[in-house]
């Protein structure tokens, strides 16, 4: 498993922000019965940074709490089984392992949002990971029941590191 970490925010998290990302991805592609190992990229930045991609990427001119970028296209969510066969390049050449995309936070969102839902910036980092890894996997919330699955497999996952309320 390759978890590539870059913290480029001028604002320092006083948390152990790098075991918690580890630990939400390893739970997440455990969740998700992920046969492979993995290769997941992670950009820690400020509000001033994911706004910029945000509106490079989803001509959205705000920031954003997290973005993921998959690199994976499936044809279900977490069909992972499919991916040997359709000779996509999602495996990274040298490892050999599933290279599942970027995921982008804002440390000042996880600041923010922290205060606003009343929990502590473990648990929001630990959220917007699990969040933005079932991205990854495929899974979306643009109708109403895809968000009550995602909703519910969220919690599963944090659940299994403890990240709770």
């Amino acid at each position: 498993m390759t978890i590539n970490i870059e913290y480029e925010a001028e604002k320092k998290l006083d948390i152990p922000y790098e075991d918690i990302i580890k630990r939400v991805v390893e739970d997440s592609l455990d969740y998700e019965n992920c046969p492979y190992e993995a290769e997941v990229n992670v950009l820690i930045t400020g509000n001033e940074d994911i706004r910029q991609i945000n509106q490079e990427y989803r001509n959205i001119d705000s920031p954003t709490d997290v973005l993921s970028f998959p690199m994976v296209d499936y044809e279900r969510p977490s069909d992972f089984e499919r991916l040997e066969e359709t000779g996509d390049d999602c495996f990274h050449p040298e490892s050999g392992e599933l290279l599942l995309g970027d995921i982008v936070i804002s440390v000042d969102k996880i600041e923010e949002q922290a205060e606003k839902y009343g929990h502590s910036q473990i648990r929001e980092l630990a959220f917007l990971v699990a969040h933005s890894m079932l991205h990854l996997c495929g899974y979306d919330h643009m109708e109403d029941e895809e968000r009550l699955i995602m909703e519910k497999k969220q919690e599963e996952i944090l659940s299994l590191g403890g990240y709770t309320r």
